[in-house]
């Protein structure tokens, strides 16, 4: 297999690197509500670091069913990013007004548009939705766009994420077929998308508690969930780059030059 890429692929490639390897949204969220975005997670109460890892756990579980199993397979050139922000801002400004309240009603929402955005751009990026596998990866974008509280830099890159979550997609893939994730026939499914959840958790505990701050209101949260949606419709442009150029080199091929372009990167920073 030819093992040099094309200067177009290669171009993409870096631009799939920028994305994937950037994917931190803590300092834009501190921005937007005038303080370290850890500060914030402090105001939260003990027991919603619990419930909210419980309502992003059931918010991935619907959204799954109601974005990218009712998609259409259709190939899209270009992916609906605008309306998706805009669906994903109204959302957020019920957040917003509510506060820690309304997250259980809007996660669900803004998941589930943030899916169709991820599927979107899978489409427009050569995917078929009506393929199994490509279901599985964009849900495994929630994970890649996240991180977990006992992550490292040595643990955290693009393709670390992808292998630790191989097993449980391989799992997955036998019985997403039943398209109800919810039936105890389908207990790796349901696995897969807890981890997933312990990853995506952590923007949404950011994302909780930037919301939950009294003087936020709805635009300030309509403005955050733009900031969540634009996040992750990045990653998912990087990960499906990067599964394309997969599909015409080879995995092997790519992990080489990803890493490469990433060194090459890390070294022009210093």
């Amino acid at each position: 297999m030819d093992t040099s890429l094309s200067d177009l692929h290669i171009k993409e490639l870096t631009t799939a690197v920028e994305l994937l390897e950037n994917p931190s949204i803590a300092a834009k969220i501190t921005n937007v509500i005038g303080m370290p975005i850890e500060k914030a997670i402090d105001f939260l109460p003990d027991n919603w670091q619990v419930n909210i890892a419980k309502i992003t756990q059931k918010s991935l579980t619907k959204a799954t069913e109601a974005a990218i199993w009712s998609l259409d397979d259709v190939q899209v050139e270009q992916p609906s990013n605008v309306w998706h922000k805009f669906g994903a801002a109204l959302s957020g400004g019920v957040g917003g007004f509510f506060g820690l309240a309304g997250l259980a009603v809007e996660l669900p929402v803004s998941t589930t548009i943030m899916l169709r955005s991820i599927a979107d751009i899978a489409r427009s990026q050569g995917e078929s939705i009506s393929d199994y596998d490509t279901k599985l990866a964009c849900m495994e974008v929630f994970a890649l766009g996240g991180e977990s509280s006992t992550d490292d830099d040595a643990e955290s890159g693009y393709f670390i994420v992808r292998a630790a979550l191989a097993n449980s997609i391989t799992e997955a893939s036998r019985f997403v077929a039943t398209k109800k994730i919810t039936e105890e026939s389908a207990p790796a499914l349901v696995k897969f998308i807890v981890n997933v959840a312990t990853r995506f958790n952590v923007i949404v505990t950011e994302k909780a508690a930037a919301q939950a701050i009294p003087a936020i209101g709805a635009i300030g949260g309509g403005i955050i969930n733009t900031l969540f949606i634009d996040h992750f419709q990045d990653v998912a442009k990087g990960h499906f780059i990067v599964r394309k150029l997969e599909r015409i080199y080879g995995k092997e091929v790519i992990e080489s030059w990803y890493n490469s372009v990433l060194e090459l990167s890390e070294t022009n920073k210093d």
